[in-house]
């Protein structure tokens, strides 16, 4: 039987990440064998790759630039109609898989969804900043100006992803830059019931404001930068 929905992960050097993320999205509550898990490895130094293949599907060394790439690499060999993409250092709720299902099964006009992100870490800081960004989220989407559609919580319908040829491969905001094609073809839909668990470690090692002045610079470039490889996000 074919799969449902197909996940793709990119990841660098994330050996201490990815089997939690993994194990994550194995203990999701539809039938293990309704979903496939796909690594798209950027030729990691570490065992990110050894420790994958015990839990994922299929792990493979990416052959695209940027992460933008390593989605798509992993989207070409999706098996399942919807294709959704994660993080390697987020963790997973167990409804995820279900409730994107669920929503892409009640309108067949949704292209993309997406959803909103929480902090893996403990601290009212961290809450406060996503707060924020969710926040900001909701006023993209109900105002129509902004898809704020994270690859770390997104979903496409796998024929709208491969007629518009994927993500960009640029540095930053290829997430944020593939809902503004796909509006024009159907519905990019935010449900807030689609969470996960986002990392703010990068927020941490390069500082909160610096880390966003990178990610607006490089955004405001058009997604290409030679001054700043952004938040550390090494693939090649």
């Amino acid at each position: 039987m074919a799969p449902r929905i197909s996940v793709v992960i990119p990841t660098f050097n994330e050996e201490k990440n990815i089997t939690p993320c993994l194990e994550s999205l194995s203990k999701q509550t539809i039938p293990r064998d309704e979903y496939e898990l796909i690594v798209v490895d950027g030729n990691s130094k570490d065992k990110t790759r050894e420790y994958a293949e015990k839990i994922a599907d299929t792990v493979i060394i990416q052959t695209s630039k940027k992460v933008g790439g390593a989605r798509n690499d992993g989207a070409a060999l999706a098996k399942a109609d919807i294709i959704a993409t994660t993080d390697a250092d987020c963790i997973i709720p167990p409804d995820w898989l279900e409730t994107i299902l669920k929503s892409f099964k009640e309108n067949e006009d949704i292209v993309q969804l997406y959803g909103t992100v929480y902090p893996l870490e403990p601290g009212i800081k961290f809450k406060f900043y996503l707060a924020l960004a969710n926040t900001f989220s909701r006023l993209g989407y109900y105002t129509h100006t902004l898809y704020y559609t994270l690859g770390c919580n997104t979903a496409f319908t796998k024929d709208a992803y491969r007629n518009l040829d994927g993500y960009k491969c640029i540095d930053a905001g290829d997430d944020l830059e593939i809902a503004q094609r796909m509006r024009k073809i159907g519905k990019v839909k935010l449900n807030t019931k689609m969470k996960v668990q986002f990392s703010m470690r990068r927020y941490v090692q390069f500082g909160t404001i610096k880390s966003l002045y990178i990610w607006l610079y490089i955004v405001l470039k058009g997604g290409e930068s030679d001054k700043f490889s952004y938040a550390g996000k090494n693939y090649k």
